[in-house]
């Protein structure tokens, strides 16, 4: 079993989406990162956030 990698806070603070500019929200369970404005949810993958729109999976209402 792998554990979850942490995301340094201080590095989520200045992360904001690429295309809304807004803050984004930290979903542990998932390891991503959540634009609710621009409704993309954005892969952490070895505890790096991939801030690319493209490998972004949309989410649902």
């Amino acid at each position: 079993m792998t554990h979850a990698h942490n995301i340094d806070p201080k590095l989520l603070e200045i992360l904001v989406c690429p295309l809304t500019k807004v803050p984004l929200r930290y979903d542990a369970q998932a390891q991503e990162l959540i634009s609710d404005q621009a409704k993309l949810a954005y892969p952490i993958r070895d505890g790096i956030p991939i801030m690319l729109v493209e490998d972004a999976r949309k989410i649902e209402d």
